[in-house]
C-alpha cells in the first residue's frame, strides 16, 4: 500500500472535502467563523489598500495552496490556508496604529532618494511596514498617523469620509474680513477647487497671523495654496489634530501607540455612509 501526496485544501475548506463535494454552490460569504476574502487578507497582512489588494489579484500575483487566484472574492481561512503575494508566504500582522508628532524636515514617503529624512527612521523596526495616513509635507509639522491597516489608511484619507484635519498656521500678512470668502467658498488653484470648512484668527500681530483652520479633503499642499490665494504666506504649520485625535503634549520626533478606543472611533469613522458634497 503505497502512500499518497499530500495535497493543500482548497481556500477556506481545510482538510475536508466531503462536505465540499456534496454541497450546492453558494455565493462567497465571510459569515464562516475565520474565513475572509482574499483581498481582505492582503490588506490585513499590510501588502496595500484593498482596492489595490484586488489588483494585484487580477495580476496574478497572488496565490492561495500553491494555486494562482485571479479573483479577489476568494475565500481564504487565515489558519489554514497558505496565501502568497509573489512568493512570499503572508501571515495576517498584528495590527499597528501609531500617532507621531512629525518634525519639520522629514519625508512621508517610505522611499526618497532625493529626501534627506524619512519619517520612518523615528519608528522602530519592529512595527515593519506601515503607511502614513493624510501626508503632511516636509516643511510641515505634527500629528501623523500611521498603521498597517491598509484598508483603514485608504478610508481615512479618502475625501468622501471628510475626516477633519485641524492645523494651526502661522502667516506673513493681516489677515482681512474679506479673505474668509475665498476659505469658507472656496477658490481654483492649479485646476482643483479648494475650500477649507472653517477658518478662525488666534493672534494677530502687526506683519503676521496665526489661524486655526480645519480641512475635510487633503489635497497637495491645500492650505499652503488656500493661504497664498488669500494673499498670505504660510512660514509654519503645524497639523494638531485628525479626526479624533489630538497631538496633545507629544514632543516631535516621538510616537506612541492609539488606544483600543482610539482605534474604535476611527474604524467606526469609515463604517459609516460617505458624505456627498453639495
Amino acid at each position: 500500500m503505497s502512500d499518497k501526496p499530500r495535497q493543500h485544501p482548497q481556500p477556506g475548506q481545510g482538510s475536508s472535502s466531503a462536505a465540499a463535494k456534496s454541497a450546492a454552490p453558494a455565493a462567497p460569504t465571510e459569515s464562516a467563523a475565520g474565513r475572509m476574502r482574499l483581498a481582505k487578507f492582503l490588506a490585513n497582512a499590510g501588502i496595500a489598500s484593498r482596492r489595490r489588494c484586488e489588483q494585484l489579484i487580477a495580476e496574478g500575483r497572488v496565490t492561495v495552496n500553491d494555486k494562482a487566484v485571479l479573483t479577489p472574492v476568494c475565500l481564504v481561512d487565515p489558519e489554514r490556508d497558505i496565501v502568497r503575494f509573489e512568493g512570499r508566504p503572508l501571515q495576517m500582522a498584528k495590527k499597528v496604529c501609531l500617532l507621531l508628532h512629525k518634525p519639520a524636515g522629514y519625508t512621508c514617503s517610505a522611499q526618497d532618494e532625493h529626501a534627506e529624512r524619512l519619517v520612518y527612521e523615528l519608528l522602530p523596526e519592529r512595527f515593519g511596514r506601515v503607511y502614513s495616513v493624510g501626508r503632511l509635507d516636509r516643511d510641515s509639522e505634527g500629528l501623523l498617523l500611521l498603521t498597517n491597516e491598509g484598508e483603514l489608511a485608504h478610508r481615512l484619507s479618502h475625501p468622501s469620509h471628510e475626516v477633519e484635519k485641524r492645523y494651526i498656521a502661522e502667516c506673513n500678512g493681516v489677515f482681512q474680513p474679506e479673505m474668509l470668502k475665498i476659505f469658507l467658498d472656496g477658490c481654483v488653484d492649479e485646476g482643483e477647487f479648494l475650500r477649507a470648512q472653517s477658518v478662525s484668527v488666534k493672534q494677530q500681530r502687526p506683519t503676521q497671523v496665526t489661524l486655526a483652520i480645519v480641512l475635510t479633503e487633503g489635497k497637495k499642499r491645500e492650505l499652503r495654496r488656500l493661504c497664498r490665494q488669500a494673499g498670505l504666506e504660510v512660514v509654519r504649520l503645524i497639523r494638531t489634530g485628525f479626526a479624533n485625535l489630538e497631538l496633545g503634549a507629544l514632543p516631535p520626533g516621538q510616537w506612541r501607540e492609539l488606544s483600543s478606543t482610539e482605534r474604535d472611533a476611527l474604524r467606526q469613522i469609515v463604517r459609516q455612509p460617505a458624505a456627498g458634497r453639495d
